[in-house]
């Protein structure tokens, strides 16, 4: 019985090619628009993680414990006094691919006519390189490690001191014993991340000299880089286990970077609602067709219930016409969007700065299985949703008033 009606809903498709046509053109449409939109947000929340992850914070940080909520007000409490023991412990967890050393400070940078407030890091140059692959050198080049005395500004840094590569400046800075020192330095760089905030006062220079400003041999921070980041809760988990009896807390990205939740929640909420809009449009247009086509044959199915079929037999009949429509428009819709998601991707979107960054970025579109899977089920049950109404009034029908629509 299934089997019959199931061909007779697929000869009936075919048979009525115009308004078949009209509905899958519809159905395709807004799949298309699910894939492509979904794809594109799913890729800026994936370049904006990986952004951050690889222009300062890594994916995890590792640092004595209270270390979040007091080391601002007093870095020289929270210094790792055998750094390089703990490089060793983190190297050791599969999954690390590097750790890095970093030590923090606060201080006055001066170009010899002005003075201003920075935050600062000593790090490890080489290792840097190899982790910032999205910190953008605007001017003159990386830090390295040949460079004793060198420093990066922030780009906020160097226009509001006026700085440019080669560009002598003074660093003051407190000791970890509470003393003032400081060394002198030659600019060697300009760099961009995507936190504006962040580039406005940050500096950089070589975890030796920064060592030597603070009178301290040990570290602040270790940065730990993995190999995916797709592994940051499974080696997180591991890493609070082994530390956390030691004295350390453990802090990913995620946590490190508010502005990558918030711009999650933003863009899920967004997807959300137009794929309540997609719903809706397709409902409407697509019953549209539906009707149209129904009672145009209201006498078909009047004959059919003349000659003996069921009004459930109708009924099902409607249901499976429209499934049958949503599922070829939902896989072309699939299918074409995938295409186009691979053949705009292979081009590029060049996008401008997104809020709180001064750096574009070139967007693609993702094919996500879950968003494809949300665009597929949309596209079919709002073919089916289209065909419940007008397929229950056609079936309660009496025969004789659905035959007279032929008269």
């Amino acid at each position: 019985m299934m089997r019959g009606i199931l061909h007779l809903a697929f000869r009936n498709v075919i048979r009525h090619r115009g308004r078949t046509l009209l509905t899958v053109a519809s159905i395709v449409f807004g799949v298309v628009a699910l894939i492509l939109s979904g794809g594109f947000i799913e890729d800026t929340v994936v370049e904006v993680g990986e952004s951050m992850i690889h222009s300062n914070s890594g994916h995890l940080q590792v640092n004595r414990s209270g270390y979040a909520a007091q080391g601002a007000q007093n870095l020289n409490r929270f210094i790792i006094d055998n750094p390089a023991e703990l490089r060793t412990k983190l190297q050791a967890i599969p999954g690390v691919k590097d750790v890095l050393l970093r030590v923090g400070f606060s201080g006055l940078l001066n170009n010899g006519k002005a003075d201003a407030s920075i935050i600062g890091e000593g790090v490890e140059p080489d290792r840097e390189m190899q982790l910032g692959s999205y910190l953008t050198i605007s001017e003159g080049r990386q830090l390295k490690a040949d460079d004793p005395f060198g420093i990066l500004v922030g780009h906020g840094v160097a226009r509001t001191l006026h700085l440019r590569p080669g560009d002598p400046v003074t660093l003051l800075v407190s000791t970890t014993g509470g003393a003032s020192n400081f060394l002198e330095f030659q600019v060697v760089g300009v760099f961009q991340t995507f936190s504006k905030d962040y580039d406005a006062r940050a500096v950089r220079i070589p975890l030796t000299a920064a060592r030597e400003l603070l009178d301290t041999q040990g570290a602040h921070t270790a940065v730990v880089a993995l190999q995916q980041t797709k592994l940051t809760t499974q080696v997180a988990e591991r890493v609070r286990q082994d530390l956390a009896p030691a004295g350390f807390e453990l802090r990913t990205w995620i946590e490190l970077n508010e502005f990558y939740t918030q711009t999650v929640n933003l863009y899920q909420q967004q997807f959300g609602f137009l794929v309540v809009i997609i719903l809706i449009m397709l409902l409407l247009s697509v019953s549209n067709t539906v009707n149209m086509n129904i009672y145009e044959r209201v006498s078909e199915f009047g004959t059919m219930l003349a000659l003996g079929n069921r009004s459930r037999f109708v009924f099902h009949l409607i249901i499976l016409e429209g499934a049958v429509l949503g599922l070829i428009g939902s896989i072309l819709g699939v299918m074409i969007g995938i295409a186009l998601a691979l053949g705009i991707s292979a081009v590029g979107i060049p996008m401008p700065p997104p809020p709180n960054a001064d750096l574009g970025y070139v967007s693609r579109i993702l094919v996500v299985p879950g968003i494809v899977a949300i665009a597929f089920c949309v596209g079919w049950v709002a073919a089916v949703l289209a065909s419940v109404l007008p397929a229950r009034k056609v079936s309660k029908m009496p025969a004789a008033e659905a035959l007279r629509y032929g008269v």
